[in-house]
């Protein structure tokens, strides 16, 4: 019998405010234990919670650009259980009235389809504290930096049905919060994460098996993996007669396995009410309109307008766009040179590659559109060859925003070489050194002619007009006798 999985997302993304949901402390990651948070963060006996206002602005950005309807009228909820890292004994979350319901958004296929994934609600809550753990794991510390830091929780229906269209609406998600510039989306920090509900039922069935829930799962790659293993074991349960129990279940990246946690819990048994310390709050027309003239164009939208405008193939616009800081970069930047062919070459071949090798964030990159489209036009210009261009682009990207392009070009003798004389000893010598080559050439093997320039371009450091070098190879290859 052939299977489907079908998967629905909880994913937790917190917000980029400086300070807390119901406090002023620091939202900053890291620092040293328990120095960012207060009575408040703690719940402490006497303290009373204060909405930041600024969380909310964000989260109806957020529910906006997730196609949400937002909620005019909305209130917190106290979410009841025990938990060594909420030391109140309660979670201030929205149940009863979230911020936003009733979204969707798109995703591509690996098929390179549309799919619409619709999304249930977005509730704002604030963070829990971490645990950490002793190495030799007879010890937990507690940490509650974390405390308080608001969050925006995405719940979507069960409308994937793999690894491939999860993955992709994570990416899209964590490319609308960027883009909105209102999360930094980083996994590894734990400032984006998600649970996986997963079943799995036979394929044509309409009717949804016993699910699980995997827990806070903070990487892509990760999350594949646990998709397959986990849609692989309820396979086999199935098939061997079994009863699949629905509860929460962590995964462990190490093995490769998950492992029972605990039943899943309903919503009865947190058992919610109306928070008693704030008061019901209320959205106006005029918020949600600044809200809604502040959304930027996102990346596919601003992807298919350089396609449009600038005549980018889609690959190179779609990598442009991935990041809004590179896609501001790169926009700027043509926008100051009028050179989009060869801020793409650059772009691409350059920036990008650096990225990949350093694993550079590309929101850190540290390059001014000034100082690139300063480069750009050398190059275009034809002071600076493309060749010798790798190096200084290279030292560019690597330096402070004070490099020099002209200074280091001259230091490294890297300006363009247009001394005919010097190019013509130059292929003399490289023949002189390469008897062989040269004579196969003069018995006919003119594919040996390629050998000969890439020398005199290396030789020349890249510097020398490569039609220059071409015409003089010719030239002196067929009269040297």
């Amino acid at each position: 019998m052939k299977y489907e999985t079908v998967i629905g997302l909880e994913v937790h993304v917190e917000l980029a405010s400086k300070s807390k949901l119901f406090c002023s402390c620091t939202t900053e990651f890291g620092g040293e234990p328990n120095t960012h948070c207060c009575p408040v963060c703690t719940g402490m006996p006497g303290t009373l919670p204060v909405f930041n206002r600024k969380v909310l602005e964000f989260a109806v950005k957020a529910g906006l650009a997730l196609g949400c309807g937002i909620t005019r009228d909305f209130r917190f909820d106290r979410k009841n259980y025990f938990y060594p890292d909420l030391p109140k004994a309660y979670q201030i979350s929205q149940l009863y009235a979230p911020v936003a319901v009733n979204g969707h958004t798109e995703i591509k296929t690996a098929d390179g389809n549309k799919k619409v994934i619709r999304i249930h609600e977005m509730h704002m809550e604030e963070d829990a504290g971490k645990i950490v753990h002793s190495p030799d794991g007879k010890t937990a510390f507690l940490d509650y930096n974390r405390c308080g830091v608001p969050l925006v929780e995405i719940v979507t229906e069960p409308d994937f049905r793999n690894a491939e269209e999860v993955n992709a609406f994570l990416y899209r998600l964590r490319s609308v919060f960027k883009y909105l510039g209102i999360s930094d989306c980083k996994m590894e920090e734990g400032s984006m994460r998600a649970d996986v509900n997963l079943s799995v039922r036979p394929e044509g069935s309409e009717e949804f098996g016993t699910r699980t829930e995997m827990k806070n799962i903070n990487s892509f790659r990760a999350i594949e993996r646990a998709i397959a293993y986990e849609s692989a074991r309820q396979i086999k349960v199935v098939e061997n007669g079994g009863t699949i129990i629905q509860e929460t279940r962590r995964w462990d990246n190490a093995s490769g396995r998950s492992f029972a946690m605990r039943s899943k819990e309903e919503a009865k048994d947190y058992r919610y009410f109306p928070e008693p310390d704030l008061p019901a709050f209320h959205i106006s027309d005029e918020e949600i309109r600044r809200c809604r003239d502040l959304i930027p164009e996102f990346a596919d939208e601003r992807a298919e307008r350089l396609v449009r405008e600038m005549s980018l193939s889609e690959e190179d616009a779609a990598l442009i766009t991935a990041s809004k800081n590179l896609a501001d970069l790169f926009e700027n930047t043509v926008s100051l040179c009028g050179a989009p062919g060869e801020v793409r070459f650059w772009f691409t071949g350059g920036l990008l590659s650096f990225i990949n090798e350093t694993g550079t964030d590309p929101e850190d990159i540290n390059l001014s559109p000034e100082k690139f489209a300063e480069f750009a036009g050398l190059v275009v210009s034809g002071e600076l060859k493309r060749e010798a261009g790798k190096k200084v682009f290279r030292a560019m990207l690597k330096s402070d925003g004070s490099f020099d392009i002209r200074r280091f070009t001259e230091e490294n003798g890297l300006g363009t070489l247009d001394d005919e004389e010097l190019i013509a000893e130059t292929v003399k010598k490289i023949i002189a050194d390469n008897p062989k080559p040269f004579e196969q050439y003069r018995n006919g093997e003119t594919k040996v002619f390629g050998f000969f320039v890439g020398r005199v371009m290396k030789e020349l450091k890249g510097r020398a007009d490569p039609s220059a070098v071409n015409s003089t190879v010719k030239n002196i290859l067929e009269n040297h006798s």
